[in-house]
């Protein structure tokens, strides 16, 4: 019975044109197009509490008959641990990031939570992308857990082609590899667009070229990474396994600066898996909130002079360029 109306859900949503709208924009519009459907619970609350009787739940006797999309607006992990304890872990829960910061805590929680595949899609498109995987994952196939999104408001141009939507699903994919790339920049949600930035201020100011790449699920490169990691150690005799993360990084030993806007934690995931100079940028890496472009661009030029590829002097340069102040 799911099934068949996971089905639906996805028939409904499949074959839109492609979506220039924000994040957030774009899964309320898919919200609207389920709810006229009937073939999903779309629930769409918010509460300030961490008490389960503070969240709409009056759909919990139901969850087995339909798709549950739920559009809330949670802070803290505790808020989100009770709305995935009503909702018995599973679903596709999406949070209005834009009108309601998350506290760090947050997404170490859902990092930490091996029940949460997380992603902090950076456009529409890729949003759409994900709650579509969603639907097909939970509840045609069958999988357990539930997935979460990020969602802000905030337009992307960056269009998502065909043959990179799974590898979007499984983490990361390129916009930009058209150069010979100098260095990797790795950009996530709203910091992607940062990160674009800091690609053509590095091309322009610098003559430095950069492969820009977006990656909706840090989290879901570093567990498959993991996982590939644990088999080899276990199977010495066998071929080795690779993971999505290397396959996409292996063609260089290009520095990676790999930026998010939340707490570095999330990018440091990967250090260990990255055959290359890494980098990782977060909220309070060298600003309290998400790192600009100039933080970008002075990170890939540092890395790029540790390598004896720049002087180091241009680092010094760039930061007086860009009035950047550390303490």
């Amino acid at each position: 019975m799911t099934a068949q109306s996971a089905q639906h859900c996805i028939n409904a949503l499949t074959g839109a044109a492609p979506d220039t709208r924000s994040p957030l924009d774009t899964v309320i519009s898919m919200a609207d197009t389920l709810e006229s459907s009937r073939n999903a619970w779309v629930i769409r609350g918010q509460s300030s509490s961490r008490r389960v009787g503070g969240w709409p739940t009056w759909f919990a006797r139901n969850t087995a008959e339909k798709p549950l999309l739920y559009l809330h607006r949670a802070a803290s992990s505790a808020q989100l641990c009770a709305l995935a304890q009503e909702t018995a872990q599973r679903g596709i829960l999406c949070n209005d990031i834009q009108n309601n910061p998350s506290q760090p805590s947050l997404p170490l929680w859902l990092t930490s939570n091996p029940r949460c595949t997380p992603y902090d899609p950076a456009s529409g498109e890729e949003a759409r992308a994900i709650v579509l995987a969603g639907l097909r994952a939970l509840y045609v196939d069958g999988k357990p857990g539930f997935y979460y999104l990020a969602l802000h408001d905030q337009h992307s141009v960056v269009p998502l082609a065909g043959q990179d939507r799974e590898a979007a699903l499984k983490g990361m994919y390129p916009i930009r590899r058209d150069t010979a790339g100098d260095v990797r920049l790795l950009g996530a949600g709203r910091a992607l667009a940062e990160t674009v930035h800091a690609a053509h201020l590095l091309e322009q100011d610098w003559h430095v070229t950069a492969h820009v790449w977006s990656c909706p699920s840090y989290t879901r490169l570093a567990r498959e990474a993991a996982m590939a990691q644990r088999w080899n150690r276990l199977h010495p005799l066998a071929p080795k396994r690779s993971c999505h993360l290397r396959d996409c990084l292996a063609d260089s030993a290009a520095p990676v600066i790999a930026v998010t806007g939340y707490p570095q934690a999330i990018v440091d995931q990967l250090s260990a898996y990255v055959d290359a100079p890494f980098v990782a940028l977060g909220a309070g890496s060298v600003q309290a909130t998400a790192p600009s472009r100039y933080w970008v661009v002075v990170a890939a030029l540092k890395a790029l002079a540790d390598e004896g590829r720049v002087d180091a002097r241009q680092v010094e340069v760039a930061m007086d360029r860009y009035a950047l102040k550390c303490n």
